[in-house]
């Protein structure tokens, strides 16, 4: 972990706003994109560059902003990564965002966003607050492979119950799908179902498949080695080297997710899904005008 001073915080204009508060991700996960060459890291992936400005920097772009909107995290790096625990950065944003009334849509797989739920409450009863949950497998001791270092599918479930609880929306990442390993019809299903019972507003999938970049492959395939002894060679002679790499199931996959959200009125294209994350309450946006 390494410390910087960010120039910037925010990217993104008009409508809606990103926020990385950290480089880097110590979850694990074997197929993770954020590990592609294409973003220029300098150090390890696992060496965490923490931006410790991050929150002077919040509050200086969110006082002079007189139209409301939302704020999304967690696109690139977890916002609730092992340091956050120590470090509290995200908990600090989350603050600043509640105290300028502006929304909040927070995306991670870690359990540690339930020390934050006093806040993602206020600011859903004040605005709105979306929490997202990336869900890949049901498959807990599959998780533990493929996601190492973060809590397990079943608690995140529960993560999921409590926000219900609460009333704060959710949405879920049913993403990557991993040909021939996690891209079965059971698991979708049991997942599908998971999200129905939780009461979440939508799903995102791309296609129920994997990408793979420079990088991100080189990785993803030393996993592979160590974890699916002669998956990489399946994997080769399926695929070469494409970017897209779409489950030989994907078709009957997709029908199975569309006909769950369908039939239970869940948002289901990645359109729709990213409307509402970055959706504000029309209340909200039309009462900044005047605030003056």
């Amino acid at each position: 972990m390494h410390y910087t001073n960010a120039k910037s915080i925010l990217s993104g204009k008009g409508g809606y706003y990103g926020m990385n508060i950290y480089r880097g991700c110590t979850h694990g996960c074997i197929y993770c994109d954020s590990r592609s060459k294409c973003y220029q890291f300098t150090h390890s992936f696992e060496d965490i560059e923490v931006k410790q400005n991050a929150p002077e920097l919040l509050e200086m772009a969110l006082k002079s902003k007189r139209k409301k909107c939302m704020i999304g995290t967690g696109s690139m790096s977890d916002p609730y990564m092992h340091c956050e625990k120590e470090l509290q950065l995200t908990r600090c944003c989350l603050e600043i965002i509640l105290k300028y009334g502006f929304g909040v849509a927070i995306q991670t797989k870690s359990d540690l966003i339930l020390r934050d739920i006093d806040l993602l409450s206020e600011i859903n009863r004040n605005t709105k607050c979306v929490v997202q949950i990336t869900l890949t497998t049901y498959d807990d001791d599959l998780c533990g492979i493929i996601e190492p270092n973060v809590c397990n599918t079943k608690r995140r479930i529960e993560v999921l119950e409590i926000m219900q609880e609460k009333g704060i929306p959710t949405v879920v990442w049913l993403t990557p799908i991993l040909p021939f390993i996690n891209d079965t019809k059971g698991n979708i299903t049991s997942i599908l179902n998971e999200c129905v019972r939780t009461g979440v507003r939508g799903i995102i999938d791309f296609g129920m498949g994997l990408t793979l970049r420079e990088g991100d492959r080189e990785y993803y395939y030393a996993a592979l080695d160590r974890f699916f002894p002669g998956m990489k060679e399946k994997y080769i002679r399926q695929y070469g080297n494409a970017y897209e790499l779409p489950s030989p199931n994907a078709k009957e996959l997709r029908g199975i997710f569309q006909n769950i959200c369908k039939e239970n009125g869940l948002l289901s294209t990645p359109d729709e899904c990213f409307g509402f994350l970055q959706e504000m309450p029309d209340k909200f946006t039309q009462m900044s005008l005047f605030d003056l």
